[in-house]
């Protein structure tokens, strides 16, 4: 069931103050690979992460598990259907999982590993991709009339440009609906995200929204208050 009272956009301390740097020990400092100006309302370090080998290699295997437990993984398929996530739909960031109650007509995945991406049972089709070292999308303007991305977010190095392919490929109307939870890779998770509380984690999703073209004012929830298991939060706009 969702909670649409809880009041997660109030009373929230603020990620941005003070401004403190974001860094790791044992490591050099990290390089941001964009030079989008954008880029400068976070603080330094942000999107660093303490492993910055290739993500193509961390992906190599097939990790045939869930990454939430059943219980946040309803939670998912119980947005999705609130917001009539439905028609051609894009699973970014995908595995061999999707989060739907019903699959939509069309279902396009699109992440780092073939074999995970192949076992889809709900997809139409794949496309293999990595988002970090190429944050476009391969498709047209206006091609999927919903996107969602479930519990990867924290592993985008460069958001906003992602976000701003997001909304390129989105017809108008169309909802990009971001879900997670407090488990993740932490090598792999930028460390903005790892230094932040739960509630700050959904501020810094707000903001990619905020600070990329062309969304409307972010909205966010905690998904089913009531289970005990993985917590479940979604933003969308």
């Amino acid at each position: 069931m969702i909670d649409r009272t809880l009041p997660l956009l109030e009373n929230r301390p603020s990620l941005y103050a003070p401004r403190v740097a974001i860094g790791f020990v044992g490591g050099p400092p990290f390089l941001l690979m964009s030079d989008d100006p954008r880029y400068e309302a976070f603080p330094a370090h942000f999107f660093a992460r303490q492993d910055e080998t290739s993500d193509r290699s961390f992906y190599a295997e097939p990790r045939l598990v869930t990454h939430i437990d059943d219980g946040a993984i309803e939670a998912a398929g119980a947005l999705y259907s609130e917001l009539s996530v439905e028609g051609r739909v894009l699973d970014l960031m995908s595995s061999w999982i999707s989060h739907f109650r019903t699959a939509p007509e069309t279902l396009i995945t699109l992440g780092m590993n073939g074999p995970e991406l192949t076992r889809n049972e709900a997809a139409s089709g794949g496309v293999l991709s990595d988002l970090n070292a190429l944050p476009s999308l391969p498709f047209a303007d206006a091609s999927f009339d919903h996107v969602v991305c479930a519990v990867s977010v924290d592993y985008l190095a460069r958001p906003l440009e992602v976000f701003d392919e997001v909304r390129r490929v989105l017809r108008p109307g169309g909802h990009f609906i971001n879900v997670f939870s407090n488990r993740l890779f932490p090598t792999k998770a930028i460390l903005g995200w790892l230094q932040a509380t739960e509630h700050q984690r959904v501020s810094i999703c707000e903001e990619y929204y905020r600070q990329s073209s062309g969304w409307s004012t972010p909205l966010s929830l905690l998904v089913d208050p009531e289970h005990r298991g993985d917590p479940l939060y979604g933003v969308w706009a």
